[in-house]
């Protein structure tokens, strides 16, 4: 499948590495005869691909992505491709500095001020703004029959009864917004003390802002609360941020819940160290 993509993009690659810590797709980095790097992406579903195709057609110009060079819709073998520029720099990470925490807030803010276009019809990017409750429920129930395999039964039942009892808190929910449903710093590039833009939007919907904190959260700004501030100071500047602290519990625990399933259904052993990570958030919110 690889060299028909490479054939239907006329490639003439020197050498091709495959990329690290995508979850929803194959990903290649290409270096080409004629010098120019660029990305092969080739997401698992013909569903996935659509929503990447229409974030970019949606985000383009409005927001810092990669350049989209090229598409191939696919056949019946392959769910489609795109050929992408580079972001200068590399995946952000905990050591960054405050400034740049600020920059990541701007362009997260940025992508939630997009709202559903009224003058086109979508078919892979869902608005699941009207039904949030409903579409929550979805997922956690649906990773819950991969979960019920992998823990005890009294500790599954707790979860149940937990996730039940804290939704019940919920404020209202805000939006509809553009999310991302994946923002975490493999998915953020950062050259030196600049943010280059975010990439993947596999996974992408329109919804409420509340649940696109959870990961940044989780891989990032819990480290330092000097990054967390500058965070908040960044997106702040954009749009008014809610109050986290009324909505990261349920979502940081539902995040362990159904990282725990996604576990299962990628495979265990294969993501053994994340599973693990999940398992002992999962139980700190159950003590």
């Amino acid at each position: 499948m690889l060299n028909r993509v490479i054939q239907q993009f006329g490639l003439k690659v020197q050498s091709m590495n495959e990329v690290d810590d995508s979850h929803s797709s194959t990903v290649y980095k290409c270096a080409l005869f004629n010098g120019d790097n660029t990305f092969l992406k080739i997401p698992f579903t013909n569903l996935k691909c659509q929503r990447e195709l229409e974030a970019y057609e949606i985000l383009k110009g409005r927001v810092s992505i990669p350049e989209m060079l090229d598409y191939w819709p696919g056949d019946e073998e392959c769910p489609g491709a795109f050929l992408l520029s580079g972001l200068k720099g590399e995946p952000l990470t905990a050591k960054a500095a405050p400034t740049v925490a600020f920059q990541v807030g701007v362009l997260h803010a940025e992508m939630h001020t997009i709202r559903p276009p009224v003058d086109r019809v979508l078919t892979g990017i869902q608005n699941e703004f009207p039904n949030w409750s409903n579409f929550i429920e979805r997922q956690f129930y649906s990773f819950a029959e991969d979960v019920k395999d992998v823990l005890d039964e009294p500790l599954y039942k707790q979860a149940i009864r937990k996730y039940e009892e804290m939704k019940q808190q919920l404020p209202p929910s805000d939006g509809p917004s553009f999310i991302h449903m994946d923002f975490r710093p493999a998915n953020i590039i950062v050259d030196g003390e600049k943010v280059s833009g975010m990439i993947d939007f596999e996974s992408v919907r329109f919804g409420s802002t509340e649940i696109d904190f959870t990961k940044l959260y989780r891989d990032f700004l819990s480290y330092d609360p000097a990054l967390y501030s500058a965070y908040q100071e960044g997106y702040n500047s954009i749009r008014p941020l809610i109050e986290l602290k009324d909505v990261l519990p349920f979502y940081q625990f539902t995040d362990a819940f159904n990282s725990i399933g996604w576990c299962k259904r990628r495979g265990i052993e294969k993501n053994a160290v994340f599973l693990e990570e999940n398992m002992k958030r999962l139980k700190s919110w159950l003590r």
